[in-house]
């Protein structure tokens, strides 16, 4: 994955300095978006990054903040002369909401395909349009309506090394096809696999979306040793921990709790409420249950 922005850092609704939570993740040019609230397609703008780049669209529920700005998105993008199919995925039980949310967009240049996902129970999917070493992973939260969380899975091929290449005197003109995992037969007679001129395996690159859920320990499990884990994060003032259980909702404290068990690399908290103004005032002590936390901003971007 080339680039990952958290477009934004709301919940509920938007404010004049926080856009709503959403995540748009590219990789050799086409782009993953996870959630499209009111307003999406200008906080993409905003942080210079191209809509028209966008191949598919998850969807994690169907409360306002993270749906409403479908339709708004959907017309930007017509706008930018797309022709090409886009594919939007959706929890099965938001089908209504979602075909409810595309039909004041008229008539689109595109066609939009729409996947439905089970709402309670894991499943995956490779991101074909984008790249087939790219998996979507699912997992079932525990909110107030059925929401599932996200992971983006890039599988990465071993390094390439070329000393080992021409050890065995393999031609350079047979070395990406070596690389991109396929075996050659030289001249010679002789075949060379790919693990001949290839270190160890590698790890994929993960990156865990969860947001709108009670701190189950199911998605400890689920972000296991993610690069990026970001997660909801509503407030860091542990008198509110019953009221946001209540609503389904986690504190800062759940989430740094859960990045710890995950072994992740770093916690980028959001989803805010709105009257959460200062969340930097909580860094001390979010840092003392798990060091690698970002009080995350609008716009914030890593490249993986």
């Amino acid at each position: 994955m080339s680039e990952i922005c958290l477009l934004g850092t709301g919940g509920m609704l938007p404010l004049k300095n926080r856009y709503l939570t959403s995540l748009y993740a590219e990789y050799n040019g086409k782009a993953v978006l996870i959630d499209c609230g009111e307003g999406t397609q200008v906080a993409i703008a905003q942080h210079g990054l191209k809509m028209s780049r966008i191949e598919m669209i998850l969807i994690t529920h169907c409360h306002a903040d993270h749906v409403t700005g479908l339709p708004g998105l959907l017309l930007s993008i017509g706008n930018c002369s797309r022709t090409q199919p886009l594919d939007v995925y959706f929890p099965e039980s938001a089908e209504k909401t979602i075909k409810n949310l595309m039909s004041v967009c008229g008539a689109l240049p595109y066609e939009v395909n729409l996947h439905r996902l089970p709402d309670r129970s894991p499943t995956a999917f490779t991101a074909d349009k984008i790249d087939p070493m790219l998996m979507i992973s699912t997992i079932p939260l525990e909110h107030s309506v059925n929401c599932i969380g996200y992971k983006i899975s890039l599988s990465r091929k071993p390094v390439f090394e070329p000393d080992k290449a021409k050890s065995l005197d393999v031609p350079v003109k047979y070395w990406k096809i070596l690389h991109s995992g396929s075996s050659v037969k030289l001249d010679d007679g002789r075949t060379i696999k790919p693990s001949d001129v290839t270190g160890e395996s590698r790890p994929p690159l993960n990156v865990t979306y969860v947001t709108d859920t009670l701190p189950i320990e199911s998605i400890a499990e689920f972000a296991e040793n993610s690069e990026l884990f970001v997660c909801e994060g509503m407030y860091g003032d542990m008198s509110k921990k019953q009221a946001m259980n209540e609503k389904g909702h986690m504190l800062m404290q759940d989430a740094c709790g859960i990045a710890l068990r995950a072994g992740v690399k770093r916690l980028w908290l959001t989803h805010y409420s709105p009257a959460e103004t200062e969340p930097e005032l909580h860094e001390e002590e979010l840092k003392n249950i798990f060091e690698n936390v970002s009080i995350s901003r609008d716009g914030d971007k890593i490249t993986l």
